[in-house]
């Protein structure tokens, strides 16, 4: 890495323009850009076929330069005070990344295996719950995870700080409820709705053919366009008082099931 001269104002165009990317998801979709923080998330992004436009490096953070050096990225040096207003956590490493985004049509989905095992998430709400999910997908070796309905972009900060970039492992489509349910019919895929109404206990159903894993929202559950287009409701037994756990848990006991059958 050549030397340089450090970017240490916050009032450099170029920092405005990171800030408006890590805080509004109208500027990322506009742009088509957002932001990487972390060493690991940067290398799974880039192992992901993600194109990094820009490297920002806080060699204040670092203890070495011998990564950056190998990278042909071009690469920009900022100091302490302008990185730590630009992250989000203290400790990934010194690095951010400003990243193109992937397109995620269901027309853009390709299926490596002729029984794929897929994960839906119908208007997840919290972008934390969105990471979780993301994780136990990467966990799962899953094919793809689809969202249908999305409250926020999948480039929000918080979903690839939750996802420690998982967001960057899987396939990940984006479409309406009905544009999915169309998707999944037109390729034979299987529908198994996480549902209290109508429903087999989980551990009945077969997943060993090409098979879609829905579930829904934790404070609404799936909405009526997925319980009429199921073709298996599937609920997970509960011991307690209530009749619900996390999404990410649900979602996680049902795709490691289908795992489990399909001898991992």
């Amino acid at each position: 890495m050549e030397e340089q001269k450090i970017i240490t104002s916050l009032q450099n165009p170029l920092i405005k323009k990171v800030l408006q990317l890590k805080e509004k998801s109208r500027e990322r979709k506009k742009s088509g850009l957002f932001i990487i923080e972390g060493q690991r998330e940067l290398e799974l992004a880039l192992k992901g076929g993600y194109t990094i436009k820009t490297l920002m490096v806080c060699q204040e953070l670092r203890d070495d330069t011998e990564w950056f050096q190998k990278s042909s990225h071009p690469t920009i040096q900022i100091s302490k005070p302008v990185y730590e207003k630009l992250a989000y956590r203290k400790t990934t490493e010194g690095i951010l990344a400003i990243a193109k985004a992937k397109p995620h049509a269901l027309k853009a989905i390709t299926f490596q295996t002729k029984k794929p095992l897929v994960l839906v998430a119908e208007a997840p709400e919290k972008p934390g719950n969105i990471g979780a999910l993301l994780r136990t997908a990467d966990a799962a070796n899953l094919d793809v995870v689809v969202i249908a309905n999305a409250n926020t972009d999948l480039y929000n900060p918080n979903i690839i700080r939750s996802s420690v970039g998982c967001v960057f492992t899987r396939q990940v489509g984006m479409g309406t409820t009905d544009e999915i349910i169309t998707f999944l019919k037109e390729n034979n895929i299987k529908i198994c709705c996480a549902a209290l109404t109508a429903s087999d206990n989980y551990i009945n159903t077969d997943y060993t053919d090409a098979t879609a894993i829905v579930v829904g929202s934790e404070a609404t559950g799936l909405s009526n366009s997925w319980l009429e287009n199921s073709d298996q409701n599937l609920i997970i037994p509960m011991q307690g008082e209530i009749d619900s756990m996390n999404v990410s848990v649900s979602a996680a006991i049902l795709i490691f099931e289908a795992k489990r059958q399909r001898g991992f």
